[in-house]
């Protein structure tokens, strides 16, 4: 969330002379975004982050897409994806498009690398399990349910405090912020929005690591990742401040908007970025209008794809979906309630659902890989049932 924080020790004032305690000069850092006009931080560093003992390209980074077939709604039941590897290795990418990717990650193993995406944001929904983002800011503790936003050229590690996690990754070409409707022209969340500012967690300590070894970080940029090594800790920071940060939101924390009948998609509005939105469905009240239908009407997606993940609960709309379910619904088929959860749904009070919902405005593409958790008799779904 973009507000200002400090953390650490700083000078008193930015671009002056801030010594150690032996006198020698800390190095100061300008990490921003848009070319010095977006937001940014500074951060102060015992070395300088610019001293690299080697550089090796690891890969080239290449997603190999499906042939284009018939145009038809999608299924992929994740839940019983492989756990293996680290966090970054564990990355399943399922979709795709010029404007950001979404898979799912279950790692089981620690990282021994730091990681910095200097392509774009990252957005990680934890779904499952409970650790800490270690980053160049600090650390940032995490659990089930949140999402964790982590902005192009952190550099930092995710260290599980339980055997395995389950995650939904989001790779964003640009920032993810909250919604432009939801703040005033300060940036100030407004009253209506479904959260305020105390509901988004900041780095919970600093703690420079003054240390000197061998140190990998591993940089995706340019369509590759490259091995960087150092010769000192590469989060030897002794303090930042400024708007450029990882944070944290509990979608348990988001505020439902309801009405007397059914509310559109928007309303579920969590986070924006360039031609895609991001959505919490969470347990709320039904519609309380006395004649009213509870269950989605059938819509159109008119020029946007729309992905869902479904995470807990029961999803009043859908049959045949379970935990860790990816659903694809292309722009130009309509789509909406399964046989018979229309009628099923009036009179009900309330939904106990968790879902994410991922809107893109270009269309998406599936990664081969997808088609081993696919269940493709999704398209006929809507068919009478015999």
């Amino acid at each position: 969330m973009p507000h200002y924080v400090k953390m650490g020790n700083i000078p008193h004032k930015r671009h002056t002379q801030f010594r150690k305690p032996d006198g020698g000069l800390y190095y100061e850092q300008l990490m921003g975004t848009k070319g010095f006009s977006g937001i940014q931080s500074l951060i102060y560093h015992i070395n300088p982050p610019t001293q690299v003992t080697k550089a090796t390209k690891i890969k080239d980074i290449r997603l190999e897409f499906e042939d284009k077939a018939a145009l038809a709604h999608r299924h992929f039941r994740t839940w019983n994806t492989e756990p293996g590897g680290d966090f970054y290795e564990a990355r399943k990418i399922m979709l795709a498009n010029e404007d950001l990717s979404i898979g799912v990650a279950r790692p089981n193993k620690q990282m021994p690398y730091y990681y910095r995406n200097g392509e774009g944001d990252e957005m990680l929904y934890v779904h499952e399990g409970k650790g800490k983002i270690e980053s160049i800011f600090g650390e940032l503790s995490f659990h089930s349910g949140d999402y964790i936003i982590i902005p192009i050229g952190t550099t930092y590690r995710v260290v599980l405090e339980t055997e395995e996690a389950r995650f939904l990754v989001v790779e964003s070409n640009s920032a993810i912020v909250p919604p432009k409707r939801y703040r005033n022209e300060h940036g100030q969340l407004l009253e209506h929005s479904p959260y305020c500012e105390r509901d988004f967690r900041t780095p919970e300590k600093i703690e420079a690591k003054d240390e000197k070894g061998e140190f990998e970080v591993r940089v995706r940029a340019q369509g590759m990742l490259t091995s960087y090594l150092f010769d000192f800790h590469p989060l030897d920071a002794v303090g930042w401040d400024g708007y450029l940060y990882p944070y944290a939101f509990s979608i348990h924390d988001f505020e439902p908007i309801t009405g007397r009948v059914h509310q559109p998609p928007p309303v579920h509005q969590t986070f924006e970025a360039w031609n895609y939105v991001v959505c919490s469905f969470v347990p709320r009240l039904y519609d309380y209008h006395p004649e009213a239908i509870p269950a989605p009407y059938v819509h159109s997606n008119v020029e946007s794809d729309e992905v869902l993940y479904y995470a807990d609960g029961d999803f009043m709309s859908r049959r045949g979906i379970e935990e860790g379910s990816i659903t694809l619904h292309p722009s130009g088929l309509p789509h909406g309630p399964h046989p018979g959860k229309m009628e099923e749904s009036i009179g009900k009070k309330d939904t106990k659902e968790l879902a994410v919902m991922i809107d893109t405005f270009r269309p998406l593409r599936v990664v081969k890989q997808a088609h081993d958790y696919e269940d493709k008799s999704y398209m006929y779904s809507w068919l009478p049932q015999k």
